[in-house]
């Protein structure tokens, strides 16, 4: 995170990854502030076994960028809602990314999104890790479909007019 006001919006990611049962680290990475400090989280990510980094910036959202200009490894670049510009700003700033540093980006404050799409990229290895995290994935997208299931078999049988919507 580019600042512990990141957090409300990281931690939804945060808990898809312990629901999965992956390791993963939390911290705060400023592009702006702590700039050497990002240097060198970026160059040993891949030596502290990090197979993914899921960077979440609001405003000038620099951090995703910076840090997949450093890395080979997969950068997952999460807009984070600010004061001001509803996090357009960010989405941007991540986005228009030069040729040649690719940044993958999720929707504005969609940690659950980034968490996933490191899931997925994870579980493409051919690796034990790999298996285990798409057998996950498998089961995960199947609850998703039963849910959805449910609810379309309630609105069906029951009708729209008596339907309630659960938030």
């Amino acid at each position: 995170m580019g600042s512990d006001s990141d957090l409300p919006v990281m931690k939804a990611g945060a808990e898809i990854l312990k629901k999965f049962g992956v390791e993963f680290e939390v911290t705060i990475v400023s592009a702006h502030r702590t700039p050497d400090r990002m240097a060198t989280f970026a160059k040993n990510a891949r030596a502290r076994g990090l197979k993914a980094i899921i960077a979440g910036a609001g405003g000038a959202a620099h951090l995703p960028g910076m840090v997949a200009a450093m890395v080979t490894l997969p950068v997952i670049g999460v807009p984070v809602k600010g004061s001001t510009l509803d996090g357009v700003d960010s989405l941007h700033s991540i986005v228009q990314m030069p040729r040649g540093v690719p940044v993958a980006t999720v929707a504005i404050n969609n940690s659950t999104n980034a968490a996933l799409l490191a899931l997925r990229i994870v579980s493409a290895e051919n690796s034990p890790l790999g298996r285990e995290i798409r057998n996950k994935l498998d089961k995960y997208v199947s609850d998703m479909e039963s849910e959805v299931m449910a609810k379309v078999e309630r609105l069906e049988s029951g009708g729209w007019e008596s339907y309630t919507v659960k938030k």
